[in-house]
Formats: structure tokens, sequence, C-alpha cells
């Protein structure tokens, strides 16, 4: 279908690709994959013909067709209903529809035979072409991302970038070319909608190259993976997940590869050097060494996992209750969000707060925040220090600073050290801590903000939409710093493999009521699955048969069992409570322990080290307890699940 053949292209005096070769064949749903910088977008560019290669070539069939969806879209603006900006990927039949509205026109003064049968012909036409069915493939399309049918008589020019971007990925959709590039798809899309097109990518009939850091997204659609790394593009056949495990293989061999060739150059060194010199031996050193110049090296592999060696502190230890909001209405002009309904936060919850788009989510943040104003009350816990990361803080970074003056002004008190440190664990290496912010891409500017609010020292995180302009290796990173984080945090995102990995609590909106799954994210979904399942077919009984049914026999049973569930998850909660207090004492009493003017002492020493011994023995007992609750817990759970 297309193929580049030992294609070179140098942006900004270095080389995205050097040599590169790749063939895409018909029916093949590829995901390009690769970290910031390594030219994914200009590749996409390449293959539509916008950018021209220093060498090599393109090949591809007669008549191939693409549609290309890129960020530039967003700017695209017009007054025309957004149904008839996605019509206009109809282009000959369009064309054909206003020829027989002329002709119908003209048919009001003009009966001529001629005429008949020049309409006959078109709307023939027209019809071999679905024509009438055009609309509503559009309308369709249109609602499946979210649009309602009122919205699809709007003018484009009333919708934010976001919901532009819906409009212009269902006018490619609906042109059904041969090779579809899609540079980003899910970045300004919500959940429901991201697994709406899911199912609908999954079953497209054409060709299709996907740029994403959505490795849900990848795994649910792709059947293939180009990487692009160190100037060329490597094929794995598979979906994300094979990509990495087969990548892992594949390291493990060039690693062990590369350590026994260079032993076998040790080797042969140390015979040069002790052969060089003598007369009867030096022709044997001289081939030798011709022979290690000819031969290939293999090259070490680069980990590109960079592993967070950084604890993010907190400045201090919040109350148990960090926020609670008590919502009697919430409402814009034409839109009630919110009514009578609550919700509370407490020490340790790691929350994902998921949903739709327009229903509340980043509106519930900004009112937890205290920016946004509603009718009910707001109570913040003690001791509580927020932080609030949004898509404004990019725009709030000083584009003249350059990036570690930019964390100075932020950590006044940290040492260029330690803020070069986490610099590097938000993949700033080396002299990249000496660029200016106004040469970053989105997805750099997202990590410089994200350090930002990481370096607050902040016990309680806000977090709306963090992941956006991220690559998979910095939602990894993100995912790492969360997990070390000792606080607690709200976070909205659309990026199901994050929320997968951080959260342990779901928050829903649900007839304008905050709800709550206790659960991780995949827990969550599994739930939502079995909730959707029809219920089962219940057995008609006969009039006056008794039925006796096993559920009703034991129905006294089950209420005592669930009973005693209750008391045990009560149980079992309080303990977890009084764990993660004492986990807490003990890091504060490791960190006191290695303050120099605690070990230097030895009074106070000896002095704190009873007490951490204390702690760590009611640590171990505490824990020992927990895990005969969870014992019995999960005994009683696996009981009532097979009933």
């Amino acid at each position: 279908m297309l193929s580049l053949n030992n294609i070179s292209f140098e942006f900004g005096s270095r080389y995205l690709y050097k040599d590169a070769t790749w063939q895409i064949n018909p029916g093949e749903k590829i995901g390009l994959i690769g970290a910031n910088g390594t030219g994914k977008s200009t590749l996409l560019r390449i293959i539509n013909g916008e950018y021209s290669l220093e060498s090599g070539n393109i090949a591809k069939i007669r008549d191939l067709t693409i549609g290309f969806l890129n960020q530039d879209l967003l700017s695209y603006d017009s007054n025309d209903s957004i149904l008839a900006v996605s019509m206009q990927a109809f282009g000959k039949q369009n064309s054909l529809h206003e020829e027989i509205e002329e002709i119908l026109r003209k048919l009001e003064h003009d009966h001529s035979d001629e005429l008949l049968h020049a309409l006959h012909d078109k709307q023939t036409a027209y019809e071999a072409m679905d024509g009438y069915n055009l609309q509503h493939r559009a309308e369709s399309l249109l609602e499946g991302l979210g649009f309602s049918t009122e919205d699809l008589h709007r003018p484009l020019c009333e919708f934010s970038g976001g919901w532009r971007m819906r409009v212009m990925l269902a006018k490619i959709m609906l042109q059904k070319p041969d090779l579809l590039l899609l540079d980003e798809p899910t970045n300004h899309l919500d959940l429901p909608s991201i697994q709406w097109i899911e199912n609908y990518l999954a079953n497209y009939q054409g060709t299709i190259v996907i740029v994403s850091h959505d490795r849900y997204f990848l795994d649910k659609i792709v059947n293939k993976i180009a990487e692009i790394a160190n100037e060329k593009i490597t094929i794995y056949s598979g979906n994300y997940t094979f990509y990495e495990q087969e990548k892992a293989l594949r390291e493990e061999l060039q690693r062990s590869q590369f350590k026994n060739q260079e032993k076998y150059i040790k080797e042969q060194e140390k015979l040069i050097d002790r052969f060089r010199a003598k007369a009867s031996k030096a022709k044997m050193a001289q081939s030798r060494i011709k022979a290690l110049d000819k031969m290939e090296r293999i090259s070490d592999v680069e980990s590109a996992n960079s592993e967070i060696r950084i604890n993010f502190q907190i400045g201090q230890q919040p109350g148990k209750v960090i926020s609670k909001l008590k919502i009697d209405r919430k409402e814009y002009p034409k839109l009630r969000i919110f009514e009578h309904t609550e919700a509370t936060i407490e020490r340790g919850d790691k929350i994902a707060f998921i949903g739709a788009n327009g229903k509340g989510k980043s509106t519930l943040l900004r009112m937890i925040a205290g920016v946004e104003p509603f009718d009910g009350q707001r109570a913040m816990g003690h001791n509580v220090v927020e932080s609030f990361y949004a898509q404004h803080q990019l725009e709030s970074l000083n584009l003249n600073h350059e990036i570690l003056e930019e964390l100075q002004y932020a950590a006044p008190d940290q040492s260029d050290q330690s803020l070069r440190a986490i610099l590097g664990a938000f993949l700033f290496g080396g002299d990249d801590a000496f660029k200016k912010i106004k040469v970053l891409s989105g997805g750099e500017k997202s990590r410089v903000a994200l350090a930002k609010v990481m370096l607050s020292k902040s016990n309680f995180l806000i977090l709306d939409e963090p992941t956006n302009h991220l690559d998979i290796q910095s939602v990894r990173i993100l995912i790492d710093v969360l997990n070390k984080y000792e606080g607690t945090f709200i976070v909205v995102s659309h990026d199901r493999f994050f929320l997968s990995q951080i959260a342990n609590k779901i928050w829903y909106i649900e007839n304008k009521e905050v709800k709550e799954y206790p659960g991780k994210y995949d827990e969550y979904e599994e739930y939502k699955l079995k909730a959707s399942s029809p219920p089962p077919v219940q057995k008609k009984v006969k009039p006056g048969q008794v039925a006796e049914t096993n559920e009703h026999k034991n129905k006294h049973k089950d209420d005592e069992q669930h009973k005693q569930q209750q008391k045990l998850a009560k149980r079992f909660k309080g303990i977890e409570e009084k764990l993660a207090s004492l986990e807490l004492k003990k890091k504060g009493l490791e960190r006191q322990l290695a303050l120099p003017d605690i070990y230097q002492n030895p009074e106070k020493f000896q002095a704190m080290l009873k007490q951490f011994n204390e702690s760590e023995t009611q640590l171990k007992d505490t824990t020992k307890e927990w895990e005969d609750v969870f014992e019995q817990v999960s005994k009683l759970e696996g009981t009532l699940k097979s009933k």
C-alpha cells in the first residue's frame, strides 16, 4: 500500500530519520510510538506529502486516499453548522445533490423530457453513491462523539477547540480514506467518546496509523507497533502490551550480545598487546587488529526508563478529613450540574474522578480548590496545604525563564543540585535545564508545571488532566511520582492506564450527585459491566405452587453473614487507618533520627531511638492484626460470592 524506502529527514540540524525503512500494508492498524521529539507527528506529515525528504523515497499505490487528523485543525473556524462541516466529507455527493436541486428548481417552469431524464439519471447516480443516507451517517457519527441532537445545527465557531477537533475527526472518518492518519486523537475526548471511537476504529475497514499516549486505546485497536528510536523505525507485530514484552526480550538479547562482544574484544586486545612486539607473532597481531576494526559493533541498550529516586515530601501532616463539600446547588445559565449532594475527601485518598465532558468534573475540582462559587458549604481540614494543577498553569510559566530558573523561583529554599535531580526525574537531563520555557513543547511545559506542583510540599493535590500532552514515558514518570507521593490527591484524567495505576477510589457523577466507588479503576470497570448486564431470567411459578428456592431457604443465614461482613469491613477500615497513622509516625521518626542535632546528641538520640523501636513494634502488631482480619474478610467474601 505504502512504503518508506531508506528515507532521511533532518530537522533543526539533527536527523530524525536516517536510512529508515517502513512498509504499511492494507488492513493494518498501527500504533506509532516514540519519545517526545523523535518525530512521530513529522513522520505523519511526511507520509501526507507535507514535508520533502532529504533522501530516499515514498512509494504508494495509485489513487491512494489519505485522511490526516492533526492538532492544527483546532484552529479551523466556520459559521456553518457542525453537521454541514462534517458533510463536507462527501464532495462528489454534495455536488451531485446541488445539481439535482437546480434541476428541481428548473422543473417548476420547464417540464421537458430532457430535463426529466437528466433528473432521473442524477437521482439514480446519487442513490448509487448512498447519498440519501449520508446525513444520517454524519448525525450518528457526531452523536457518537458526544454531540447532542440540538448541537448538530449550531455553528462550528460556537464550540471550543476540543469540540471542533471532534467535528474534524468526524469529517475525516466519514471520508473513509484508504489510509487514516491520527495524531493524538484522544487528547480532547472524554472517556465515553474514547470508548465509542475505539469500537468504531476497531471495525474500520481501511488502514490506520495512530500516534497516541493512551496505552489502553492502543491495546484495543492496533495490531502492530512502529517505534521510532535512534533515527530508525522498528516494527513489532501485536498491540502495545505485546510490544512491551517483545521489546524487553529483544533488549535482553542485545544486552547479552553486547556483553559477549565486549568480553571477546577485551580478550583479543590482550592477545594483541602481548604479541605485538614479538616479531614471530606480529603478523597474527596485525591480522587481529584488522578483524577488530572491521567488526560491526553491537551497542548497549539505552534505558528509556528513568527511575524516580526523589521523595517528594509534604510540609506537614493534615487531619483525617482533607476537604468536605455540601452542595445545595451548582448551575450555569440553562445548565444545572449538581444539587443536594456531598463530597468528602479523607487523608490517604487517591481519587480518580471520571465521566463525560460537560458533566462538571473540572467544576467540582475548582469548587474543592475554592475558586468556583456555589450554593452550599466548603470546609477544608486541619493543616491542609493544597496545590491545584490545571492546563492554565502552563500559561502561567514565565516564557523567558530557563527551566532551572523557573524551579528556583518556585522553591527558593532548594539547592540547585536538588532541583537538577528533580528535573532529571522529569526527563530534563544535562543542559536541558537551561532551555528557555518558550522553546518547550506542550508536553515539556506540562512536565515543568508538574515538577513545580511537587516542589510545593503540599499535602493535597488537585490535578485536572495532568496527562494531556504527555507521551507514554512521561505518563509512567508521573505514575511513579504519584505512587511515591505521601499526601492525598484527586485527579481528572481520560487516560485509563494512568488511572488504573494510581487510584484507590473512583468518583463519578450520576443524577447531579457525586458518587463513589471504593476501589481501583479496573474493579470499577468490572462493577459497571456487571451492573449494565441484564438480570437473570426468573422461572415462573405456577399458581398454588410453593417455590422454595435456595435463596429463600438460606435468607436468614445470608443476612447474618452480611452483618458479619459489615462488622469486619468496619474493623478492617479502622485497622487500615491505624496502620497509615503508624507508618507516617515511623517515617517522621526516621527523618528526625537522620537530623544532625539528634544523632550528635547521645541522650536525644537514645530517646528518639526508643520511640522508633516502640513505633516499629506497634506497626508489626497492627500489620499482623490487619492480615488476620483481611483473611477473615476474604473467606467470608468467597463464601458469599459462591452462592
